[in-house]
């Protein structure tokens, strides 16, 4: 099948401004959703769905997407199978989606291909034959070893099931294994917080992503907050969980190198996240997914049916793309540089937009380093521990008061 693919909504199109630029020599990633869930969890505002109905009919789709997309002249190193819970499917339909990705796609002979699971979704059986299939990174969502927080958070796995996905995970000889935490939970004491911190160490994972909760519009926890049922974390309690993460860890042997992830060493970073905080080109596929190409970002329709059905007449599941300004590119790149943990490279960032950084941003640099939030030498602008705290309010005077 090789349908045509509108220009104005191609992700990997690029126009003639992007054509005259210094090409993207990094390799891109590759995002795969999957959108089947056993139930909805009260805080998450994926898109997924748990009728598993279409499945089958979701992994064929996902293949002829793989091969409608413009990759020429790309190269991948990560494949990332995300969800929703990946884990509900089936080996065979793993491997046929990985199998796949390597036939549409030209990608490294050492590729990162992480598998987000569930404990509860998985056995030893089941995680042996997602390692077999080629899947060398897993991420499993504890989210907490506490059986109280997870019946609030909707989790259906019980705090001895997230334990034992872990063992399993090591067993099946998974040896870069991540583990997903969840902080910033209603009455939730730092003594706590360091108890649930201290039983994630003790399983000495490769890497550990550690998230504050978040209230977005859609979910159920949003609407029990905005009806009084939740109150949330004071903020002043929730910044003083975020720095007690980062001395823990950090403590504990941990590189603290985005804002939410630390890893216990450099080859253990999740290269392929390391792709959207340095602005380096992937590819999403299945519904709601994002791509992005250096100057333009694209995204598909969300639900399954109507993937399923664009899919099938031959055309690409988009919903809509958005071509970045100049300013737009800055903006991203200044906060996520400042999201990771080793600043924004000044080098670089003055080499991809002809600009110098420190004079398009010397009233902000200036102010922010007196008030002990930034780090700036001759090669790169960083948050200080303090600033990391208030990110927020440091890309704010970086964005509002220069452009």
């Amino acid at each position: 099948m090789n349908p045509r693919i509108p220009e104005s909504l191609n992700p990997f199109y690029y126009k003639s401004e992007t054509r005259n630029q210094k090409p993207e020599t990094k390799a891109a990633g590759i995002y795969i959703h999957i959108p089947f869930c056993i139930k909805k969890c009260h805080y998450c505002d994926f898109y997924s769905i748990t009728d598993h109905s279409l499945i089958e009919k979701y992994v064929e789709s996902l293949a002829l997407e793989m091969e409608m997309h413009d990759k020429s002249g790309l190269v991948f190193d990560t494949i990332y199978i995300g969800g929703g819970t990946p884990s509900v499917l089936k080996t065979a339909q793993l491997f046929r989606i990985i199998e796949k990705a390597f036939f549409a796609f030209q990608i490294t002979s050492d590729p990162e291909i992480t598998l987000e699971a569930n404990p509860g979704t998985v056995t030893f059986e089941s995680l042996r034959s997602f390692k077999d299939s080629g899947i060398n990174r897993i991420n499993i969502g504890i989210q907490s070893f506490e059986n109280a927080n997870l019946r609030f958070l909707g989790r259906i796995h019980s705090a001895e099931d997230g334990e034992t996905a872990v063992k399993l995970a090591r067993d099946a000889g998974f040896d870069n294994l991540g583990l997903d935490l969840m902080s910033g939970l209603p009455e939730q004491s730092k003594k706590a917080w360091i108890s649930e911190l201290g039983r994630a160490v003790r399983f000495e994972p490769d890497h550990l992503s550690c998230y504050m909760l978040t209230y977005e519009a859609g979910t159920r926890m949003h609407s029990d907050m905005k009806s009084g049922i939740i109150t949330p974390l004071p903020e002043d309690d929730s910044a003083s969980i975020f720095e007690t993460t980062t001395r823990f860890l950090e403590k504990a042997g941990y590189i603290h190198y985005e804002i939410s992830n630390f890893a216990s060493s450099v080859d253990k970073q999740s290269r392929h996240n390391l792709k959207y905080w340095s602005h380096i080109p992937y590819i999403g596929l299945g519904p709601s997914a994002h791509s992005f190409n250096g100057t333009a970002r694209s995204w598909n329709v969300k639900s399954v049916s109507d993937y399923i059905k664009k899919i099938g007449a031959g055309t690409l599941p988009l919903e809509g793309s958005e071509a970045l300004t100049r300013e737009q590119r800055i903006i991203e790149a200044v906060f996520l540089g400042f999201r990771q943990k080793s600043g924004i490279d000044i080098r670089l960032f003055n080499e991809k937009f002809n600009l110098g950084f420190r004079d398009i941003f010397s009233e902000a640099i200036s102010d922010l380093s007196r008030k002990g939030l930034i780090t700036v030498n001759n090669d790169k602008c960083a948050l200080t521990e303090k600033g990391t705290v208030l990110l927020d309010t440091v890309c704010a005077e970086f964005v509002c008061r220069e452009l």
